[in-house]
């Protein structure tokens, strides 16, 4: 298990991420739905590691990880894919796995046919459906138990998001733990068992993504109606 608990991070005096506890199993996807500024993107921060944690425990198949460094987190079970598909543009696609040291590097030009046929291209002219892709095949490069994914379909044309989700749905068919932090609740809460809903830094709902889905107070209050 993906396991975060009493979590506290931020930045500089504020605390951006207040208490928050979130748990997920392996072949399980579970998303974490809020509004812009709720705290999503400061817990996917706290969990890779890039940003401190000041309270809390994040644990791994009950390893304590919280103080562990980022690339150590990659090599420990711990996929992330970060905001915007992040990937070195001045490399090619093959380039950009290899660099990442993952002894699975070359799967994710099985994974994503695309980037094999654009193996030898340089990532910055790939669209951007093609380098979020390339953002997740780096993620899976180390052979993580656990993704956590933040915002996949931010800035995509919808026919981009159907093969990302598609590839997502046979990822976790395999085992993988899939976390999934997204704007585009509706599409998170039809893809996912269960459901967080994060607002001024705190869990205010939780469950069964059916249920939240069908809960009007929730989705006035903290989804934007």
């Amino acid at each position: 298990m993906l396991e975060v608990t009493d979590l506290v991070a931020g930045y500089g005096r504020i605390d951006a991420v207040k208490g928050v506890s979130v748990a997920l199993q392996p072949g399980e996807a579970v998303c974490l739905l809020g509004m812009n500024g709720a705290g999503k993107s400061t817990l996917v921060k706290a969990i890779a590691g890039w940003l401190p944690a000041r309270q809390g425990r994040i644990s791994l198949d009950g390893v304590d990880i919280t103080r562990q460094k980022p690339w150590r987190r990659c090599t420990s079970g711990l996929g992330v894919v970060p905001e915007g598909g992040r990937v070195f543009r001045d490399l090619t696609v093959e380039e950009n796995l290899r660099v990442t040291g993952g002894a699975d590097w070359a799967r994710g030009l099985e994974l994503f046919a695309v980037l094999g046929e654009r193996r030898g291209q340089l990532a910055g002219s790939l669209s951007g459906g093609e380098r979020q892709m390339l953002a997740m095949a780096r993620a899976l490069a180390n052979q993580p138990r656990y993704l956590v994914l933040d915002e996949v379909s931010f800035g995509l044309m919808p026919r981009a998001v159907d093969a990302i989700f598609e590839r997502l749905a046979a990822l976790r068919a395999d085992g993988l733990g899939l976390l999934v932090i997204e704007q585009q609740e509706q599409r998170a809460l039809a893809f996912c068992g269960r459901g967080y809903v994060i607002a001024h830094g705190v869990i205010v709902a939780e469950g069964d993504t059916a249920r939240l889905a069908a809960d009007e107070a929730v989705r006035q209050a903290y989804l934007g109606g």
